[in-house]
């Protein structure tokens, strides 16, 4: 079975976006598609890096811990809220300590915003960044706008069967890339 690694990128008091990630982990094992393990950057509470993993002299074995999750990742949904137009800075700072680690990941987006749109300003910045260090992007998209309205704390949507049908094509994409990237690793 195909293993993806969700990586839930908000380290805010009372945060609204591990909602999600915390639904795509239902969704996911609940429908037997792949294995998922939730990355927390908020259980992590990193310090912010001066320089990329592989010229720290001495990481810490959590660094070490993270870095080898993320290269063992076959694919990755990122579920990041929308502040003020951009990303958290603690997702930037965990995409600038890897490198290596990044490179050909299928990664997939789930963008998410107390307001109407879905975090879908984040989405620009965020797509060319992980272009940058040669991440390939999925180009399916799962935005949640008002998601303290339509998911409850411990992931459950209030509108299950529609967010379901949401997930199922976000999820397919991203698999349909992790298996294409296997099949190229053969040839």
């Amino acid at each position: 079975m195909q293993k993806i690694t969700i990586l839930s990128t908000s380290v805010r008091n009372n945060r609204n976006s591990h909602r999600v990630a915390l639904y795509l982990q239902q969704y996911i094992t609940g429908n037997d598609l792949a294995t998922v393990e939730v990355l927390d950057l908020n259980a992590y509470q990193f310090p912010i890096f001066e320089e990329r993993l592989r010229f720290l002299e001495s990481p810490s074995s959590e660094i070490l811990d993270f870095a080898a999750k993320v290269k063992e990742a076959e694919g990755i949904i990122i579920v990041t809220p929308e502040y003020n137009g951009g990303y958290p800075s603690s997702l930037k700072n965990v995409i600038d300590l890897l490198y290596d680690e990044w490179q050909k990941k299928p990664i997939a987006l789930a963008t998410v915003s107390a307001g109407p749109f879905g975090g879908a300003q984040v989405m620009a910045s965020l797509v060319f960044v992980l272009w940058k260090i040669g991440a390939v992007m999925v180009p399916a998209m799962f935005p949640i706008s008002k998601v303290q309205e339509v998911f409850d704390e411990a992931g459950n949507p209030t509108e299950k069967e529609r967010t379901d049908k949401r997930a199922h094509t976000f999820v397919r994409a991203l698999l349909w890339h992790m298996e294409a990237k296997q099949r190229m690793e053969r040839i």
